[in-house]
């Protein structure tokens, strides 16, 4: 499984402002691009919504090269209700904690040089007071699963991904596609992994060919599949197929052909402009935002 690569977790965001000062000014990521799309997505890469929404992709390089973040906005949905499905986001980055420091955002020390920080929703990262030699600063994602066992038959035996640690007693284990790729890190917990509204979604690349043949496998294997292979379109972008699929305790996983995706996910010079100029135009994300706690007070 060497030619797939682990690409973004996506991050349904309410306060478009608070959160592009997070990763843009907090965390150091640079805007890689950002498109506006004015119904929602046919594989639901927005949620369950059907209006106005935007995408931007942060992170500290290309795509081809790095794990990033996507950005999802949804206009006129002010936040979301956090489950205990995603644990957070480790990356090795003394930047960052240095700009939290700065900039005064809290930051909390919970093992030696390692900073717990919370972004714009309630999404914990953790970052490492140090540089890596590697590219990507970014080194795992960590979700919640309830059967750890039955998660690394899912992950390993069925997608391909290689065991790189495992801890039985701690209820843990870290997985990969190469060496070099951001990891999944598992997590057991007790009881159920609860998604909430602000459930997010982690993607990974295949060559396209093999789209329909991880299909079939999942539906051999009696697996959840969301979205059977679908093609998305970016207008002005590449079309890139994707199969959606939910793992046992319903992350949502998407496997995207990885050729058409490289053109897609190229560096846009006018992505910073972009979100700017559509958070300039859009003076009524903080007008949303206190409208839907009005509403879900009442």
């Amino acid at each position: 499984m060497a030619s797939r690569r682990a690409l973004h977790f996506v991050f349904k965001v309410g306060n478009r402002f608070q959160t592009t000062h997070f990763f843009r000014d907090v965390l150091g990521m640079k805007v890689l691009r950002h498109e506006e799309f004015e119904e929602g997505c046919k594989a639901a890469c927005n949620g369950p919504y059907d209006g106005k929404w935007s995408k931007t992709m942060v992170g500290f390089g290309t795509e081809d090269d790095h794990f990033v973040a996507e950005l999802t906005y949804n206009y006129g949905i002010g936040d979301y209700k956090l489950g205990n499905d995603f644990l957070g986001i480790t990356l090795a980055s003394s930047q960052a904690v240095n700009n939290a420091r700065k900039l005064q955002w809290p930051l909390s020390e919970v093992a030696e040089g390692v900073f717990e920080i919370e972004a714009p929703g309630g999404y914990k990262f953790y970052l490492q007071n140090h540089i890596l030699p590697q590219s990507d600063p970014v080194l795992k994602v960590t979700l919640a699963v309830s059967d750890l066992q039955k998660s690394l038959n899912y992950w390993s035996n069925l997608l391909g991904m290689k065991i790189y640690e495992q801890d039985e007693e701690k209820q843990r284990a870290l997985l990969g596609y190469a060496e070099n790729q951001c990891k999944l890190e598992l997590q057991g917990i007790k009881g159920l992994v609860d998604h909430a509204t602000a459930f997010g979604r982690i993607a990974f690349s295949c060559p396209q060919k093999e789209l329909p043949d991880l299909e079939d496998l999942m539906r051999r294997e009696n697996q959840k599949i969301l979205m059977p292979l679908v093609s998305l379109d970016t207008p002005g972008k590449a079309t890139v197929q994707v199969v959606i699929l939910a793992d046992p305790d319903g992350h949502e996983i998407c496997f995207v052909g990885d050729e058409a995706f490289r053109e897609l996910s190229k560096i846009d010079p006018e992505g910073n402009k972009l979100l700017d100029d559509a958070m300039a135009a859009d003076k009524s994300d903080e007008w949303f935002a206190k409208r839907n706690k009005v509403k879900a007070s009442g």
